[in-house]
């Protein structure tokens, strides 16, 4: 009878990835061949997997915990109107960001209307006239190159009320140049930064003993000196936070990892009290801070998120573990590499041309929920540079928790895929882009492999 089940159960799996195999060829027309690579590219990160996993498994129970401890009950979901004072469920949802993250203090606001936003209140909340920021990963997002005034004239950047800007680049294995961070730290010096993720840059993300040894080595040289770790796509992907090795103040997006999918916009800061009440009276006014600032009902959404965010930064991550797998063993570049230990939710693949980078995206896009119909182009994006190519067809506009791709359209034309709600939507947006490329005949080392077959 055993050995009937056995069979049973084994024909029945069999017969259910046939099923699927079926739905993908006839519902997206993808190449059983892209099906065949994907497949492949899984047996090959099944250990990466399960180290993802055992890593969600103890920020759920984290998270978990934390709701426990702030007695979270229905009456926190309420409305509030007007100004917001004494909004119970809005004071709750930020002691839960700050016990997560295990900071002092924390600000969790609608207000906020992106990670940019978070980061720029930062800055513009600690720093005065005469103080000194310094950058240790290197050049900041292309967002914050006009809140800071690297680019940019006559729109209130720091430069503009005399704020200086140093910059350390880092060492050419991408690991923080810690010599020369030291070296860069002077009297003026009030804030050391750090950015987690890879931004559209080719090199790993930050890792957190990397975040330490940074925070430590600023904390000894000069111990007035803040830390400040831009946060974005990093959140859940470690069982620690910046926050939890030494860093002072920390910021993202809730359209990205913690907000789960389910917050419709906002932005949280986490760490010290004192800075986190500057930082209150820059989103709002001085006198004012965090006691005003309606949440518009979202307050329900945004703890669920919270709830969910280390399931689905999982799954996203693990998508982009498969999307470096399947591109690298095409003889694509990838950063980072399919066993590397990943610090942020981005996989980077070098296509070569403004081509490739459209047909990816517009892969990624037909695998949308929503507007799948829509072709992405190249575009002129406020904040950045160079024209940038973007799919994203979210529940969420702009959310990059949500499956995405985008790029700056420059060389070597770098593309980023990111997200996805589920592990399997994931995965189909890397089979998607790759069928793409496919059937424009711009996935040149698929064909010269199987011609050498």
């Amino acid at each position: 009878m055993n050995y009937v089940n056995e069979c049973t159960t084994e024909n029945s799996t069999r017969d259910l990835k046939h099923e699927t195999e079926d739905l993908l060829r006839d519902a997206f027309d993808i190449d059983p061949r892209v099906v065949e690579l994907t497949e492949a590219a899984e047996d090959r990160v099944r250990d990466q997997f399960r180290r993802l996993e055992h890593i969600m498994a103890y920020n759920q129970y984290k998270v978990v915990a934390a709701f426990q401890k702030e007695r979270i009950a229905d009456r926190h979901f309420a409305w509030n109107t007007g100004y917001g004072y004494d909004d119970e469920g809005r004071d709750a949802l930020e002691r839960l960001y700050a016990d997560v993250f295990h900071t002092e203090a924390a600000l969790v606001r609608t207000q906020i209307v992106n990670g940019t936003h978070a980061l720029a209140i930062s800055l513009q909340g600690i720093l005065r006239p005469g103080d000194e920021i310094i950058y240790c990963s290197g050049g900041p997002y292309d967002t914050l190159e006009e809140v800071i005034g690297i680019r940019g004239e006559g729109k209130g950047s720091l430069k503009e009320f005399g704020i200086t800007y140093k910059q350390v680049n880092l060492l050419p294995d991408g690991s923080i140049d810690l010599k020369g961070v030291r070296r860069a730290i002077g009297p003026r010096t009030k804030m050391c930064c750090i950015q987690r993720a890879t931004g559209y840059a080719w090199r790993k993300a930050i890792t957190i003993p990397q975040i330490a040894e940074w925070a430590r080595l600023v904390h000894e040289t000069a111990p007035d000196v803040i830390t400040f770790a831009d946060n974005c796509y990093g959140e859940f992907l470690d069982t620690k936070e910046p926050t939890d090795v030494g860093v002072d103040v920390m910021a993202g997006s809730l359209i990205k990892n913690p907000g789960g999918g389910l917050a419709l916009s906002g932005g949280y800061v986490v760490g010290r009290k004192d800075l986190i009440e500057k930082i209150s009276y820059r989103l709002t006014c001085p006198g004012i801070g965090g006691e005003c600032g309606l949440m518009f009902g979202q307050t329900r959404a945004m703890m669920q998120g919270l709830f969910m965010a280390p399931s689905v930064t999982c799954g996203a991550l693990k998508g982009a573990v498969l999307c470096g797998s399947v591109y690298k063993h095409l003889g694509y570049e990838v950063c980072p590499d399919e066993n590397d230990i990943r610090s942020d939710i981005i996989q980077s693949v070098k296509l070569h041309s403004p081509e490739a980078m459209v047909a990816f995206c517009q892969g990624i896009q037909q695998a949308a929920p929503v507007d799948s119909f829509v072709s992405p182009e190249p575009w002129d994006m406020p904040g950045y540079e160079d024209q940038v190519v973007m799919a994203a067809g979210a529940f969420v506009q702009g959310s990059s928790i949500e499956l995405s791709a985008d790029g700056p359209i420059r060389e070597p034309y770098i593309v980023y895929f990111q997200g996805g709600l589920t592990y399997e939507h994931s995965r189909l947006g890397v089979m998607m882009s790759l069928d793409k490329l496919l059937k424009k005949g711009l996935l040149t080392e698929f064909h010269e492999k199987k011609d050498k077959e």
